[in-house]
């Protein structure tokens, strides 16, 4: 859900906004290599704007008995360990995948072309959890945008299973909630959005090798990297259908774990060293991400409260998001609010008498469904909305001044979308978790507040005509 645009503002309040013009006037002389003129300013409080009618008329498609069959299905093939038969037609990751491409080559042909889906194999070479060369398959299903569909926003779930001994390819693995619970998001989510367009592109798949140590992601991200992909989101989900974790406290059915990085994965010394100098450490791409995923997928939406954790993941856990926060993609992982550390991956185990491992037994599928609410607001937000934008930067001395100023100059690069209504700059205190104001700037890509850089954080986000707005780019200190 997204806040509401301060055009629709009268009174004392919209007139103390930053003129469109005044705007202007500031982004010229900067352009020039001149002195920026100042145009005093203040922030509105950021309002929430009402989600899409489509939105939730979608949300209320989402079936949690279809992602009951999904589960079940998934765990009828036995074991779907990566090193499991590829070749048995009903036993093992080789049957998984087939069935998962062919539900969704039937999704893609609800589409009208929109959607294709691909089967990417490669050949993982020897390592500690791959005792011979093994191939590997991710099936990836791709809803091409309509405007702009170089743009990328990515949801996962991961096809393997496993037990206790990692190396086990025989025993069975149901692996019903580690994570036939994600794949089954990822699929329905494909069915929901196959019918409907989007400027962005969205990916949906589910993809092998996690448990081996996340091959098949990291397979998908670089491939995504050498093509030149903008991915500007990505999700994983894993572990997601358990509301309760069976250890004595009591269930917790609407609460949702989102875990983002801090310092950025892929960034380098002298980045990490500039964010840190801005006192941007909470500043980054993903936890901007995670930001939006807070705003567009509220409880009132969703049934779900979003705890996000600004921790890379679980200590001694890692999951598919990391992939992609290798290659400098802002990605995040969803998981269920208290995980079951005793049953998880376990061959057998007794709960309340009845013995069974990670079976379909220990998955909420009410709260699977509010799960998949969740990543359907944060995915048709991101698709529908102006992408982030790129090139913001805060200019310490601005052109024309021999030493510091208490007036801000921000710059950034103009967005490409042919809606474009213009920008707004958010703020929020340092101390603040997340932007509490904003002021309306106008299709512009330059401007000067009379606000002091020192005492607060600033990002801009891009606004369409229709109101949709972006996650928030954040300024780098300008050379």
């Amino acid at each position: 859900m997204e806040r509401s645009s301060a055009s629709s503002r009268t009174g004392p309040t919209r007139r103390a906004l930053l003129s469109a013009s005044a705007a202007t006037a500031v982004a010229a002389p900067l352009a020039a290599g001149t002195t920026a003129h100042a145009a005093s300013s203040a922030a509105a409080p950021l309002r929430r704007r009402e989600p899409d009618p489509a939105l939730r008329a979608l949300m209320r498609r989402i079936d949690p008995d279809r992602l009951r069959a999904t589960v079940q299905r998934l765990t009828e093939f036995g074991t779907r360990h990566t090193l499991s038969s590829q070749t048995d037609p009903n036993r093992g990751i080789g049957a998984a995948t087939d069935w998962v491409i062919a539900q969704m080559d039937a999704i893609a042909a609800m589409s009208n072309s929109a959607m294709t889906v691909q089967r990417q194999s490669f050949i993982q070479p020897v390592s500690s959890r791959i005792p011979v060369p093994t191939k590997i398959t991710n099936c990836i299903a791709t809803l091409k945008g309509t405007a702009a569909p170089e743009r990328f926003y990515v949801v996962t779930g991961h096809l393997d299973s496993r037990v206790t001994d990692v190396l086990d390819f025989t025993s069975d693995a149901p692996g019903a909630d580690d994570d036939a619970s994600g794949v089954a998001v990822v699929l329905e989510l494909a069915r929901l959005f196959a019918t409907r367009q989007f400027p962005g592109t969205v990916v949906f798949a589910a993809v092998a090798g996690e448990e081996q140590g996340l091959y098949g992601s990291a397979f998908m991200a670089q491939q995504m990297k050498a093509a030149g992909a903008d991915v500007q989101g990505m999700f994983s989900n894993d572990i997601v259908g358990a509301s309760q974790a069976w250890d004595g406290t009591p269930p917790n059915p609407h609460s949702l774990r989102l875990f983002v990085e801090g310092i950025p994965t892929a960034a380098t010394a002298s980045q990490i060293s500039l964010m840190q100098s801005v006192g941007g450490e909470n500043d980054g791409a993903t936890h901007q991400l995670a930001r939006f995923v807070a705003e567009s997928a509220p409880r009132e939406l969703t049934g779900v409260d979003i705890r996000v954790i600004w921790r890379r993941d679980r200590y001694l856990r890692g999951s598919d998001h990391l992939s992609f926060q290798q290659q400098g993609y802002p990605a995040a992982r969803f998981t269920e609010p208290r995980e079951n550390f005793d049953h998880e991956h376990q061959n057998t185990q007794v709960v309340d008498g009845v013995q069974f491992g990670d079976l379909i037994e220990f998955v909420d599928f009410d709260y699977l469904a509010r799960v998949a609410r969740v990543n359907a607001a944060a995915l048709w937000s991101l698709a529908t909305a102006p992408a982030t934008p790129k090139g913001v930067q805060i200019h310490t001395t601005p052109p024309g001044t021999l030493s510091g100023t208490n007036l801000t100059t921000l710059s950034w690069t103009a967005n490409p979308e042919a809606d474009l209504a213009g920008y707004e700059v958010v703020l929020r205190e340092t101390t603040s978790a997340d932007w509490t104001s904003a002021i309306e700037v106008g299709d512009v890509t330059a401007v000067t507040l009379d606000i002091s850089k020192d005492n607060v954080q600033f990002g801009i986000r891009a606004v369409d005509r229709a109101g949709h707005r972006s996650p928030v780019g954040f300024p780098q200190v300008a050379a």
